[in-house]
Parts: C-alpha cells; sequence; structure tokens
C-alpha cells in the first residue's frame, strides 16, 4: 500500500484553502455577472446588432452587384454609353410617365 499521508504543515493547508476560496469567489461572481438580466439583454442586443451587420453587408454587395450589371448594360468596357440600348428604355420611361401623368388628369376631371 502507498502511504497517502499528507506531508503539508497547518498553514500550508489553510493558504491552499483560502487560494481555493479566492477562486470560487472569482468564479461565482463571474457567474453572477454572466447570468444578470443586463448582461443577457446586452449579449442579445449585439447577437441582433451583429446579425443585422452581417444580413445589411450582404444586402449591399447584392445591390452593387446589380447596379454593376444594370450599369454594364448601358455603358460599354471603354465607359461610353451605348445609346442602342439607352434610347429604348428613356422613350420607354418617358412613355410610362406620360400615361400616368394622362391617368391621374383623367380621375381628377
Amino acid at each position: 500500500m502507498a502511504d497517502t499521508a499528507d506531508t503539508r504543515t497547518p498553514a500550508e493547508i489553510e493558504a491552499d484553502i483560502r487560494r481555493r476560496r479566492e477562486v470560487l469567489a472569482e468564479t461565482l461572481d463571474e457567474i453572477g455577472v454572466r447570468v444578470h438580466p443586463k448582461t443577457l439583454v446586452g449579449d442579445a442586443r449585439a447577437k441582433v446588432a451583429a446579425n443585422v451587420d452581417h444580413t445589411l453587408g450582404r444586402a449591399y454587395v447584392q445591390v452593387n452587384r446589380v447596379v454593376s450589371d444594370v450599369r454594364a448594360q448601358f455603358v460599354d468596357i471603354e465607359g461610353a454609353p451605348r445609346l442602342e440600348r439607352i434610347v429604348p428604355v428613356a422613350l420607354l420611361a418617358v412613355g410610362v410617365v406620360g400615361l400616368l401623368t394622362l391617368s391621374s388628369r383623367r380621375r381628377r376631371g
């Protein structure tokens, strides 16, 4: 059988107990802070904010991609406007605005 006798002095044992109590007190304080309602709400808000930031970032990238694609339809590689595509779209826009104007005048009259 192995000898398991403790060779520490009572003062060393008391010091070990004191250190262990301090560590446990710190741990309990940390747990108290983590489960405090304000901490939980703050963590939840931070998580929501991070998700919103992520979503907005993805939306920005998508919008930027769409704008680039649309721009590529109306501008050539050198940056000159493609009149063969701009003129029909401009005529369509003028026509739609004209129809909306006429329909709003008919409603008033």
